[in-house]
């Protein structure tokens, strides 16, 4: 299985290390730092952290990719930073990947605000950060107040500590619950909320 979390100039790096470490912990066999463009210094949102990417986004061959939110001196500033991100070529990257059938795409916090500004999420359930679920929802995306969302193969978290919470879900939904246990009890973490999914409906029954 190949796990990857990709970096743009200006990503939250607890949105990465987060979901990164607990995927690692967990037994993934391959996790990757990526970009859209390749391996490259990437750097963050805060301060001088830089972090590198060691290969480039590979959306036909990826079982999982993880999308960061980005972060900023000031909240106001991330509209503008995800938005340098939609002018790289990553946008239609994860496009591949949300059309590949068994293919997981998950976000973390302002992760969800970067696909539905490239049109990317519209008419799906999704959650963000408290301070951007009006702006999800003018993006197009249907805005839920929760810890985690599932909509099928897209799976979104809500602000930053939850990268710790998505990162033990992808785990157990992988892996199984064994792993992500395992996880929980390695890094003295329960995870917290309740996983938000649609209502089934007779034809569409929820399967696990």
């Amino acid at each position: 299985m190949l796990a990857q979390i990709v970096l743009f100039d200006g990503f939250d790096p607890l949105d990465v290390i987060a979901p990164y470490e607990t995927l690692v912990a967990g037994g993934i066999p391959r996790v990757e730092l990526v970009s859209a463009e390749g391996p490259r210094a990437v750097p963050s949102g805060i301060g001088s952290l830089t972090l590198h990417a060691t290969a480039r986004l590979a959306p036909e061959q990826a079982d999982l990719i993880v999308v960061p939110g980005a972060a900023a001196a000031a909240l106001d500033e991330i509209p503008a930073m995800l938005a340098r991100a939609l002018e790289t070529p990553l946008p239609g990257m994860l496009a591949v990947v949300l059309n590949r059938p068994g293919a997981i795409t998950a976000t973390v916090c302002g992760g969800s605000m970067l696909l539905a500004m490239a049109g990317l999420m519209t008419g799906r359930p999704a959650t963000t950060h408290q301070f951007g679920l009006d702006a999800l929802a003018a993006a197009g995306a249907v805005a839920i107040d929760a810890r985690i969302v599932e909509d099928g193969d897209l799976i979104t978290a809500s602000s930053v500590t939850s990268g710790l919470d998505l990162g033990l879900y992808l785990l157990e939904r992988t892996l199984g619950a064994p792993s992500a246990h395992a996880v929980e009890r390695l890094f003295h973490h329960e995870r917290r909320g309740t996983v938000w999914r649609p209502a089934p409906t007779a034809s569409q029954p929820v399967t696990r």
